[in-house]
């Protein structure tokens, strides 16, 4: 079988997909419809589609829904979310009309700081290193004015530059630290444009610095990029209310759910195995808008997950309290979004997506977003604290289940009436429609 090609990227999208079929495939015809059955008609959509990344040889394709009802800050969403877990999108849904008709959601944006670095090795006294830095300052601003005059214009731009010495843990490395605001876009090109002339900038002054001998005049910069992690970019969403107005279930007591729903997220913020799982929870529900609105849910993961690790263990991001019979429910995390730039301006849905949503800024987004995040942990921890994550979680995998197994309508109706009011496990389903078959 071959599995090495040289050129593979010069080749034609048809090309690609020939080579892959005949290199891998058994039945190289049975492939290529696979592939070409996801190509969009609108041949110019298509195009669009294969420019976003390389070697583009299909779309693949993820559930797109809405969950309705969300009450932000006295606003009215309905919230796009792009996910392949089933029962997501429900659950967001449940919860936001649950909240809704108890006051809604309460969401303030703390910060918008965001972080860049310029890694560099430096052999030579810290101070002397210290007194360089300070007085040749001003040229870092100076040097990126170019860069920063039209995000300057719309009231962001660089807002500090720090010297770290970071010797004691890596021998003559140190850091220029520095912080940004980018307004309405993510902001990592704009970020890394920076970092870029900030280490010319670094270079080219050192060498000029009389008061450095030869060897402390080659400053080695490592590498300059933007940092996912953002402490200081953080949003927080909360919802509270009377204690006795925690269920709608006659069947269960508000006070007793109350209660056992803020020892759960206790244990979370005590117990790492419990904390991931939480976490992911609500990583279900930011994630999903992330995506729908053309952000980076990479970045987004990796940033939130180091700041629940922040006191040195891993820790749920969401906390619970009651206080004087109420009760209250609140996140904190760290949301690096943008509205303008990338995909935003490019992928029709995306751009759906933000219209939806009122086309709001990136603070109003970061809102949106951590309060999706909240609504879908509460109706988790809901579910677990109640009657159990399965309940609602295997009735929507349900049908999943009976497309894998090819059921027909008549065996999916019949199915679903018989699992109505019975547990339901995929082996247990697989068993009762092999019955209905005999």
């Amino acid at each position: 079988m071959t599995q090495h090609i040289k050129g593979f990227s010069k080749l034609t999208k048809e090309e690609k997909i020939d080579w892959i079929a005949n290199a891998y495939f058994v039945n190289p015809t049975e492939a290529k419809q696979i592939v070409t059955q996801y190509w969009n008609s609108n041949e110019t959509l298509q195009k669009l589609h294969d420019e976003f990344i390389e070697n583009t040889i299909t779309n693949f394709y993820l559930p797109y829904g809405v969950a309705p009802n969300f009450n932000i800050n006295g606003k009215s969403y309905t919230v796009p979310m792009a996910i392949e877990e089933s029962s997501v999108v429900a659950a967001a849904s449940k919860a936001a009309k649950f909240w809704g008709e108890r006051g809604g959601f309460k969401a303030t944006v703390i910060n918008t700081e965001k972080i860049g670095q310029v890694h560099f090795l430096f052999q030579g006294a810290f101070e002397k290193l210290e007194t360089f830095f300070n007085t040749i300052k001003p040229q870092f601003f100076a040097d990126t004015q170019n860069a920063t005059k039209n995000m300057q214009k719309r009231g962001g731009g660089i807002l500090d530059i720090q010297l770290k010495n970071k010797t004691h843990e890596l021998p003559n490395y140190y850091q220029l630290h520095a912080t940004f605001n980018t307004k309405d876009s993510m902001g990592a090109n704009f970020i890394n444009t920076c970092l870029e002339q900030f280490a010319k900038t670094l270079e080219n002054e050192a060498h000029d610095y009389e008061a450095f001998t030869e060897t402390e005049k080659n400053i080695q910069v490592i590498m300059s990029i933007l940092s996912n992690y953002v402490p200081n970019c953080v949003v927080r969403a909360e919802v509270s209310c009377p204690v006795d107005q925690m269920s709608e279930d006659a069947n269960i007591n508000p006070r007793e759910f109350a209660e056992k729903f803020v020892t759960a997220v206790n244990i979370a913020e005590i117990e790492p195995y419990r904390a991931v799982t939480h976490n992911k929870g609500i990583m279900n529900g930011i994630d999903a808008v992330v995506l729908a609105t053309g952000n980076d849910f990479r970045a987004v993961e990796a940033g939130v997950h180091a700041y629940a690790s922040q006191s040195g263990q891993y820790r749920s991001l969401s906390h619970a309290k009651i206080e004087n019979d109420i009760f209250t429910f609140w996140i904190e995390v760290p949301l690096a979004l943008g509205t303008i730039g990338g995909l935003t301006s490019l992928h029709p849905l995306v751009k759906f997506s933000l219209q939806m949503l009122g086309n709001p800024s990136a603070e109003e987004l970061m809102q949106i977003v951590a309060v999706t995040g909240l609504a879908q942990n509460f109706a988790a921890v809901r579910s677990l604290t109640t009657t159990g994550i399965q309940q609602g979680h295997m009735k929507m995998h349900i049908n999943n289940i009976l497309n894998q197994h090819q059921a027909t309508k008549e065996e999916k109706i019949k199915v679903l009436d018989y699992f109505k009011n019975t547990t339901i496990s995929h082996s247990l389903v697989v068993d009762y429609l092999e019955n209905l078959r005999q």
